[in-house]
């Protein structure tokens, strides 16, 4: 009984080290992708001022400036 309750609770420590790793791997991946969202609607902003007749080539859900053409 002892032998079973040292496997499972290594079996048990292996599995929160890795859900740590996971956890800041996704935190680091988070940033990450907060950063790329933040320059990407920067230059997006940058880029309706200096061109506003141009359309977007992102959908209207990523571009809230986006103005879907209506059909005739």
């Amino acid at each position: 009984m002892d032998k079973l309750n040292s496997q499972l609770y290594w079996h048990n420590y292996c599995i929160i080290k890795e859900n740590e790793r996971l956890r800041k791997k996704a935190q680091q991946l988070n940033q990450e992708n907060q950063a790329l969202l933040s320059e990407l609607r920067q230059k997006l902003a940058k880029k309706g001022r200096s061109n506003p007749d141009q359309g977007s080539c992102l959908c209207s859900t990523s571009n809230p400036h986006y103005n879907q053409p209506h059909k005739p």
